[in-house]
């Protein structure tokens, strides 16, 4: 029978429809693997192979991998990725609680830098390079120390190829007097707290929580058996958070991967990333008169890559009565009036011995995401100006009025005139978060991220025409020092890409495809670097904010999808 003109047309897509469920039904999707989770294990755990019995008896679509695997047969196809799929449900019910309690170990080793040693040198750094190779001998899997730079952790395959996994063990530093949950619990931030189902601590995040799931994945695919045709090295950075000299000193000392999968950004797959960048504006300090109104201290963010959740200001001199007055009748106002634009935000005063101190209190964000939190740092210095309190003329009344002119509440450089963005990455961002007196001067550190469309070299001297030109026109006298790192764009194509779409799209259910970020990892540094996680999409990633967390259930996930990638990246005919 011959179809023709609509009919052909229907009949064509019914079959197309038909083949398609056919198709998709050959591998676990997320209601499968849910279904799989929720069973509960006996007591004590089966070991693996009693499990995935019971997982094929609930799940008949798991049969055939589990027969193939079971006789040893070859895995290929929809098979391997149920058999990897399978290790991964099983790690996520059976190792969780152990992933838990490595995180907890690894936070409460401070692995913040230390500017009077080298991190090479930091007992604490040392510490964590020796739980890793703990951990590591434990799971039967090699380790190497490359001069305390980078810990390397490989899971041997067949062939000579290896394709690497990179993390990080340092973390940015904390300002402790944030870590106050809404109900006035405080946290340590170096002691991982469990609470409802999230666990708080610096690290659990960015980058440690991604450390401990990938060495459990590692560990279940080596236990599984499973062969491998490639080698997985998974290489554990020191410095991402501060320049990254230990990659680079480990790519004169080691051949890197020809592919790597960084574990330090967002899912689904990164394949771009702004450049990172600080704009620093130094004011050489000026001693005030005593009998003046002056600020003589204030604070921001712990680092220059986070929006800070609190900043501070001290006020000392003249009739602090009349300032307090001042400062406690422009409070309400200002909030009103800013509130409704730029997120809600509290002031609140303090009376010290010989001064008193404004504290704005706003919300944390990573640096790179100023647009999650509400930066207190500007909100700061423009109530000081908008409370009509004259201020001695000093290094920090010239900070204010510095934020104010040329930042104010915006965060895309818009207040300079330098404002632009990328269709696929998205805005130039402008975030000033850090303030530090040293050495005679004000540090004033403002985060920039920087989207395709500019080189460093070009944004660089914009910006420092735009901050002369206000020197200049308001006779300040200041330095700058701008480093500004590029911007990167990778067009990954072919299996590797494909497979970790794949396995986020089926085992979350979301919608999977390759995504930018305003963040800058390690990957830059890398070869055929992809991001893989560990934030997920449409929730705040709280990297490098004030009471830092990680869900449990992401957890899972992280667990389930690593393992998946390790078996599946593994054995790839070729990766591109």
């Amino acid at each position: 029978m011959k179809y023709t003109g609509f009919v052909a047309t229907t009949f064509s897509l019914a079959l197309t429809l038909v083949f398609s469920q056919l198709t998709q039904a050959e591998t676990l999707k997320k209601p499968a693997l849910d279904q799989l989770i929720q069973v509960p294990l006996s007591e004590p755990p089966p070991e693996l192979k009693v499990w995935l019995k019971q997982a094929a008896a609930e799940q008949p679509l798991a049969e055939q991998a589990v027969s193939q695997y079971l006789a040893r047969s070859a895995l290929s196809g929809d098979e391997l990725i149920n058999i990897g799929r399978l290790l991964g449900v099983y790690n996520r019910i059976n190792n969780q609680e152990a992933v838990i309690h490595a995180i907890d170990k690894m936070v409460s080793i401070k692995t913040v830098r230390n500017e009077k040693i080298p991190p090479y040198e930091d007992p604490a750094m040392l510490e964590f390079g020796k739980l890793v190779e703990s951990i590591a001998k434990d799971f039967g899997l090699a380790f190497r120390n490359v001069d305390n730079r980078v810990f390397e952790v490989r899971l041997q395959g067949k062939g000579k190829e290896e394709f690497g996994i990179l993390t990080h063990a340092d973390v940015v530093p904390v300002v402790a007097d944030e870590w106050v949950l809404d109900d006035g619990t405080k946290l340590d931030p170096f002691k991982m707290a469990r609470i409802g189902g999230r666990l708080y601590g610096r690290g659990t995040i960015d980058d440690k929580g991604s450390v401990a799931a990938v060495l459990y994945a590692m560990k279940v695919v080596k236990e599984s058996g499973v062969p491998l045709e490639r080698t997985i090295r998974l290489m554990i950075d020191t410095t991402e958070e501060t320049g990254g000299d230990a990659i680079k000193y480990y790519r004169e000392h080691a051949t890197l991967p020809e592919y790597n999968i960084v574990l330090d950004s967002k899912y689904p797959a990164v394949v771009a990333e702004k450049g990172a960048g600080n704009l620093k504006v130094f004011f050489p300090v000026e001693a005030g008169a005593e009998d003046e109104v002056t600020i003589v201290a204030m604070s921001g963010a712990g680092s220059a890559n986070t929006v800070p959740e609190t900043a501070t200001a001290v006020i000392k001199g003249g009739d602090l009565a009349q300032v307090a007055s001042r400062l406690a009748a422009a409070r309400e106002p200002f909030i009103k009036q800013i509130s409704p634009k730029g997120g809600a935000f509290n002031i609140a005063f303090k009376a010290l011995s010989e001064g008193i101190e404004v504290k704005v209190t706003g919300i944390s964000a990573h640096g790179s995401r100023p647009e999650e939190g509400i930066n207190p740092v500007p909100r700061l210095t423009m109530f000081l100006q908008a409370s009509g309190v004259k201020f001695a003329l000093n290094h920090y009344s010239r900070a204010v009025q510095y934020i104010n002119d040329l930042y104010g509440l915006g965060y895309w450089g818009e207040q300079m005139g330098l404002a632009y963005q990328d269709d696929f990455m998205g805005p130039l961002t402008m975030s000033p978060n850090y303030l530090r007196e040293k050495d005679g001067k004000l540090e004033v550190t403002t985060n920039i991220r920087m989207p395709r469309g500019r080189t460093p070299d070009v944004l660089s001297k914009a910006v420092a025409g735009k901050v002369n030109a206000w020197a200049e026109s308001n006779r300040v006298n200041l330095e700058i020092s701008h480093s500004q790192g590029n911007w990167m764009a990778r067009d990954p194509k072919g299996p590797w890409l494909v497979t970790l779409l794949n396995i986020f799209g089926e085992v979350t259910g979301l919608d999977a495809k390759s995504v930018s970020t305003a963040g800058s990892t390690t990957a830059k540094q890398m070869p055929n670097a992809i991001n893989f996680g560990p934030a997920m999409p449409g929730k705040k990633y709280t990297a490098h904010n004030a009471k830092e967390y990680k869900e449990i259930a992401d957890l899972g996930s992280d667990l389930q999808m690593f393992t998946e990638m390790l078996v599946r990246i593994g054995n790839l005919d070729k990766m591109q």
